[in-house]
């Protein structure tokens, strides 16, 4: 029993501490690295405004069609934005690509209005896309986002292309034709 201030409590050993401290401590740098995932579970997509550009060329992403999309980054407040998603992927798997990536959204073309899309961002990783097809965005030739898969193939058999979920696509997949 403590006698330290009169207490009436059984002292810890000084291993419970050290295990104590130590998961304090993994807690810690788990939080500082933004866990383990990556994925985008507290980062939220913002909304396109009038002045919002392309990161890559600064075109001004309400004035063209087909889905946008925008990659958040740890410790960068505001997201790098893509008039076109070939250019997130491009960006997104390219080998030179190091810094963590917080948060990829884009539009849900099933929902948007391809020729001004707004709103109904999703998340990138588990959006189904269709490449190929004779729809065309910003630079072209260009990966339609959609939420579900049965979107995504309604697309594709009215307009051509082919389904596939963001694991599938590799970088030679990204080049703008």
């Amino acid at each position: 029993m403590c006698t330290h201030h009169g207490c009436r409590h059984t002292p810890r050993s000084s291993f419970d501490r050290r295990r104590f401290l130590a998961a304090g401590v993994a807690t810690g740098l788990l939080a500082a690295c933004g866990g383990t995932d990556g994925g985008s579970a507290s980062v939220v997509a913002l909304e396109i405004e009038r002045s919002t550009s392309c990161a890559l060329d600064g075109m001004l992403l309400a004035d063209y069609p087909g889905p946008k999309a925008q990659i958040h980054y740890a410790g960068v407040a505001e997201p790098d934005w893509f008039c076109d998603t070939l250019e997130m992927f491009n960006i997104h798997l390219s080998p030179e690509q190091a810094r963590r990536v917080t948060g990829i959204f884009v539009q849900d073309m099933g929902k948007a209005d391809w020729d001004a899309p707004a709103g109904h961002w999703i998340d990138a990783r588990q959006a189904f896309y269709v490449f190929g097809s004779k729809r065309l965005g910003s630079m072209g030739p260009t990966a339609a986002s959609f939420a579900t898969e049965a979107d995504a193939r309604a697309f594709a058999a009215q307009h051509g292309g082919k389904v596939l979920k963001f694991s599938d696509v590799t970088p030679d997949m990204a080049i703008p034709e």
